[in-house]
């Protein structure tokens, strides 16, 4: 029996910065019956409000709902009727200027300079720095079809690793590279959870699309939770009917 199951958002819950159909909103709400559920991922709060805290059906138990965006340096409950952050933890100014240097500086060195880009493509999320290749608002098809594999990003993340010594560089979404303190990864969010909950780790469990070594899920496993790796929303669908069936078992 596990007492809390964590997710990722994008490729896992919902497709790239869309929000979770109304079929995954029943399925969480049947989750959140049986269990406490934590959804951590790179995006920020108004990115999670749009995607998942709104799209929750009335019966849904959001007392226990955790959403931690920017990769677990944030936290989120819901008490007296509506959403407040527990902790913020934010990069100073210097730190984000390097950053964001870095980042033009890899693209021209690694020669991954996409001819179109839609919105911009570096966002300040306060606690991480988050390069969209693309751009914020470049449509799913483009995304779906610019590194399939992770193998551009791979090059680009070897790349930032040189320039900003001393930060967690990790690769999530369909396009996207996270950049925070060093040490703050999933495992790192999920330890903060474990902490603000009062679940051990081992009564956990963590389902994500990037469970891959240089994935920004993968710190999950490392960490010793218990992993399943979904290929997309529809696997997912299938892990949560399967552990809502055990956990009433």
């Amino acid at each position: 029996m596990k007492q809390l199951v964590a997710f990722d958002l994008d490729g896992t819950l919902a497709e790239s910065k869309q929000p979770l159909k109304e079929e995954m909103g029943e399925a969480l709400a049947d989750l959140l019956k049986v269990a406490h559920v934590a959804v951590i991922s790179g995006g920020d709060w108004p990115q999670f409000d749009k995607q998942v805290a709104s799209r929750l059906p009335e019966r849904a138990d959001r007392s226990k709902l955790w959403l931690m965006p920017t990769t677990g340096t944030k936290l989120y409950t819901f008490k007296d009727g509506g959403w407040s952050a527990v902790y913020a933890e934010l990069f100073d100014d210097a730190t984000r200027a390097k950053i964001k240097t870095a980042f033009d500086e890899a693209l021209e060195a690694t020669g991954f300079v996409p001819e179109q880009v839609w919105g911009e493509r570096v966002e300040d999320r306060g606690s991480q720095i988050t390069f969209s290749a693309l751009g914020q608002q470049a449509p799913l098809e483009a995304k779906e079809h610019w590194d399939p594999d992770f193998a551009k990003r791979k090059v680009i993340q070897a790349d930032l690793k040189t320039r900003l010594p001393g930060l967690s560089i990790n690769m999530g979404g369909a396009t996207s590279i996270d950049i925070t303190r060093e040490g703050v990864d999933k495992a790192y969010g999920l330890k903060k959870l474990r902490d603000a909950s009062g679940i051990a780790l081992d009564a956990m469990m963590f389902v994500g699309d990037a469970i891959f070594p240089g994935g920004n899920d993968y710190p999950a496993k490392t960490l010793g939770l218990d992993t399943v790796r979904v290929r997309d929303p529809q696997e997912t669908l299938a892990v949560i009917a399967t552990v809502v069936a055990c956990q009433h078992d």
